[in-house]
Formats: structure tokens, sequence, C-alpha cells
């Protein structure tokens, strides 16, 4: 396992919070997105007087940010010692994508029942823009537009709240999906997989909808052996 970090002299300063809205939500999204690029590599020491000076707040927001990223796993807290990254377990991700997996392949079928142009014109703009990033290179926003293309998708079909129950448990399977993502030709397949979901659903063949989503999420769960060759101090 690599050196621990210590987050606030390996990590950029966070923007400053927002003094209308609480700070331990702020705090929390902040970790968590540096958690998933992995800015925030497993093993990665969080302590809370650096954080509480680094986003500039006392130490309960902290705190309580920290305990809220327990709970989804993607930190371990050791009682009067430490708060570390947690490494990504395989386990836990592979429950995430079953779930994931059940619940697309439904929301896919059901919008080729009835396809909408509008919902088939925002999804086409949006593989675009992963098309742009993906060639430029853009990791963190191609993994941003990747997320909003699906997160379309579960708005559309009216079941918005399972997208975010989704996003709550996938902290591990995204982290290998971030490990993933620059093995050369991964971005672009992830792009054509999106533009033949699209098609599907514009064409209203729920059944080939739902094939396409379920061969777009084998990718990278089908590459978990190389990524723990690649990575093994990553990962359980």
């Amino acid at each position: 396992m690599p050196t621990a970090l210590r987050a606030s002299t390996h990590t950029r300063k966070p923007k400053s919070l927002d003094p209308r809205r609480q700070a331990a939500p702020q705090v929390f999204d902040s970790l968590r997105e540096k958690i998933l690029a992995l800015e925030l590599a497993p093993g990665a020491v969080l302590a809370r007087t650096e954080l509480a000076d680094m986003f500039g707040v006392s130490q309960t927001p902290v705190r309580d940010a920290l305990i809220k990223l327990s709970e989804e796993g993607l930190v371990d807290i050791f009682p009067q010692h430490a708060t570390v990254v947690s490494r990504i377990d395989l386990a836990q991700a592979l429950q995430a994508h079953f779930l994931r997996r059940a619940i697309e392949l439904e929301v896919a079928g059901t919008l080729a029942t009835h396809p909408s142009e509008l919902l088939v014109a925002q999804l086409r703009a949006q593989v675009d823009i992963q098309s742009a990033l993906a060639a430029a290179g853009d990791y963190d926003k191609f993994i941003a537009a990747d997320r909003e293309f699906h997160r379309l998708m579960y708005v559309a079909a009216g079941v918005p709240d399972l997208f975010d129950l989704v996003r709550r448990r996938s902290g591990h399977v995204d982290r290998l999906r971030r490990l993933h993502l620059p093995t050369a030709g991964k971005a672009k397949a992830v792009v054509r997989d999106h533009r033949k979901i699209v098609e599907a659903i514009a064409s209203g063949n729920a059944e080939e909808a739902r094939e396409r989503v379920r061969e777009h999420l084998s990718g990278t769960l089908g590459q978990i052996e190389q990524i723990r060759h690649e990575h093994p101090e990553y990962v359980v």
C-alpha cells in the first residue's frame, strides 16, 4: 500500500463554501468528488484539523462529512487514531453494479417504449460533449458528462430518486471505472456505447435498448482482474 497522503498538501484547495448552505454537505460533496476522482487515493489520511483549515470551517461539519463518507464505505474511521480513504472493495462494487444494471435495464426499456424526441436530442447532445472530452483526454469532465447522460435517462423515466440511490451505492465501482478510463480506447468505447443506447431508444426498440445498456455496463466489471493487477495497492 502506498504511503498515506495528507489531504491538505496533496489536493487542490476547494472553492469557498457557499455561506447560504450548510457546511457539512458541501464538505462531503467536495471530499467525495476528490475520492471518486482518485485525487484522494485509497490510503490517504484525512486529518480533521487540516480539513477544517482547508475548508475554513470548524471540525464539526468535517466530522459530520467524514461520518457520511464512512456510511458510503469511502473512508475508514479509526476512533482516536485516523480517518483513511478506503481501498476499493470489489464485493461492494459488484453489488452496486448489480443494482445499477437492474434499474437501468428497466429505465432504458421504459424510455424506448415511448421514445421522446426531446430526450433523444438531449442525450445525443450529451454524447457529443463526451466525444469532445474524450478526444481532449479530460477525464474528470468526461465522467461528469457521463453521469449527466445517465441522470437524464432516470429523470425522463420518472425515477430521479433512484439515480441518487444508485449514486450513493456506487463509490467503489465508480473508482474502478476511474482507474479503467485512461486505458487506451476506453473513453471512445463509452461514447460508442452511449450512441447505441440513444439510437435504440429513438427507434422504439425496448429489447435492443436493454441489450445495449447491458453491454455498456459490462465493460469495467469485465476487466476487474486486469485493474487489480495494475493497481494492487488500491483494490481489496
